[in-house]
């Protein structure tokens, strides 16, 4: 089986609300999702979610590689694109394709990703956590009653702006919770909005009235000393990481003893996620991932020995997605359909795209130098 090339979609999600943090709130309920394709020639698709607009840098280095050498693909990977380095957009098409491998290699098998990975229980401990500082009083009650009727008895709530105004929600869905708990969890994420001090004294008197689980980054991602520092000064732990690209940059912040729970974003990929969690590992520290469209990381998550929990940030799926798993019991339940376990309607986004422009496809994009596939005339009538 070698990989020929490769589709790009975009769809959209429906929040059915706004979502944002303190550094702001989308325009509209719905927010574009990227769906990456890999085809190969015997007819297995794999599937990969998250923004990859620079692919054309990396796929090179899986072009006409049997997709199931995953791990080494990887590194073909970041070896490509050594000298001008793999930072942002690129390491996000590095994790997008590094997930459509993942599913090829499960599906080449007929298994679901997470037994491949090693996986032996399909349930995956799980937080609430709703994208939520738009919300009212209200909506934000509702938005977490819902989450609790599928038995969560943790959530995060986006703030760091207004101490009266966060302590206010953090104590309304504590009580929310506590329809499931008498010790609910709760979460704080402050985006990097935070320098040190400003930290230390918002947590400080976030503390004296709610039990704080832990203080999500705090300060910018890269302030190893600002992060120490922070931890040092509440009793909340420090959760940071979702926005490191690469092993290198979890090196300076555990170095410092900087983190109580180390995070990675879904939309880095499942190798990523394996390589920090056995990273965290060796320093005995959890490790939890931050959700994305269909949590992929799920499955990698129950492969792993130190997963704390799983980010949970919406019940429904992306239009023209269709998803293997079940939210009960206060996580994910994964199916056990092949590879993620994720299907994509076509047509469904096609007739979304007719009803709403801002949902396109595109492609397919195929590399038939080397598959021996026809070329494709272009507008000018030149193959390409």
């Amino acid at each position: 089986m070698k990989v020929t090339g490769y589709r790009s979609l975009t769809t959209q999600h429906d929040w059915g609300r706004l979502i944002g943090d303190v550094n702001g709130v989308m325009a509209g309920p719905r927010t574009d999702v990227h769906v990456l394709i890999l085809e190969t020639d015997a007819g297995l698709e794999g599937l990969g979610i998250g923004a990859h607009g620079d692919i054309d840098r990396v796929f090179g280095a899986v072009e006409g590689e049997d997709p199931r050498a995953v791990s080494v693909l990887y590194d073909r990977m970041l070896a490509r694109v050594f000298k001008n380095g793999h930072n942002g957009a690129t390491f996000g098409a590095i994790g997008a394709i590094d997930m459509a491998l993942w599913d090829l290699k499960a599906k080449a098998i007929g298994e679901p990703l997470w037994r491949t990975l090693g996986g032996r229980d399909r349930f995956v401990p799980g937080y609430a956590s709703g994208l939520d500082i738009a919300l009212d009083d209200d909506d934000l009650v509702a938005l977490y009653e819902r989450f609790t009727e599928r038995g969560f008895r943790a959530a995060k709530l986006k703030g760091g702006r207004d101490l009266d105004h966060d302590l206010r929600r953090l104590e309304a869905v504590r009580d929310v919770l506590r329809r499931n708990t008498t010790r609910p969890a709760l979460m704080f994420d402050a985006n990097e909005s935070w320098h040190r001090s400003q930290a230390v004294r918002f947590v400080t008197a976030l503390e004296q009235r709610v039990d704080l689980t832990w203080i999500e980054e705090p300060v910018r991602r890269w302030d190893a000393a600002g992060l120490a520092s922070v931890r040092r000064g509440v009793r909340a732990a420090v959760a940071t990481g979702e926005n490191l690209t690469g092993l290198e940059q979890y090196r300076p912040l555990l170095d410092a003893d900087a983190v109580d729970v180390v995070q990675a974003g879904n939309v880095w990929g499942i190798t990523h996620f394996l390589r920090v969690a056995a990273v965290a590992h060796g320093r005995d520290l959890p490790v939890s991932p931050v959700a994305h469209h269909g949590n992929p990381l799920a499955h990698a998550a129950v492969a792993v020995p130190n997963h704390l929990t799983s980010e949970v940030q919406d019940l429904v799926a992306p239009i023209g997605l269709q998803v293997d798993q079940e939210f009960q019991d206060g996580g994910i339940v994964l199916g056990d359909e092949p590879g993620l376990g994720i299907r994509v309607d076509e047509a469904w986004i096609q007739q979304a795209q007719a009803a709403d422009p801002p949902a396109a496809t595109a492609g397919p994009h195929v590399r038939p130098a080397r598959a021996g596939l026809r070329l494709v005339p272009d507008a000018g009538g030149e193959e390409r």
